[in-house]
């Protein structure tokens, strides 16, 4: 029964074990949740990725195959074996021209602005 007894520890009731095991299960329980939060984000991108990659990929299947229809419909027309062709690759061409001279990045930021605006918080479900 000395100064420094550790027989009776005044630390170690019942109450202060019980909040202690409450706290460590609340901790492993957020942190569980925060795990199954990430993983759930992860998952939603990587489906996202995988089908914005699909489609675009049949999408450009879609669009050079139209335009090879279109350089041989137009080469049948004008009864050349090339002509199509040209006038397709000089409507790209002259595409290409406008957009590098004629419209500046500000068009495309304020495009991303408006579809980006507060996404993050948007899809955030939890209350604050």
């Amino acid at each position: 029964m000395g100064l420094f007894s550790t027989e009776d520890d005044a630390t170690k009731t019942p109450r202060t074990d019980n909040l202690m095991g409450n706290l460590m299960g609340y901790l492993d329980t957020r942190i569980d949740l925060v795990r199954l939060e990430t993983q759930e984000k992860v998952k939603t991108a990587f489906v996202g990725t995988v089908h914005g990659v699909t489609l675009g990929l049949v999408g450009l299947m879609f669009f050079l195959f139209l335009n090879v229809f279109l350089g041989l419909l137009l080469n049948d027309v004008l009864d050349s074996p090339y002509w199509g062709f040209g006038i397709v690759a000089g409507f790209y061409l002259l595409l290409l021209i406008i957009l590098v001279v004629g419209v500046d990045k500000k068009l495309f930021q304020s495009l991303a602005d408006k579809l980006l605006n507060n996404t993050i918080y948007k899809s955030d479900k939890r209350q604050a």
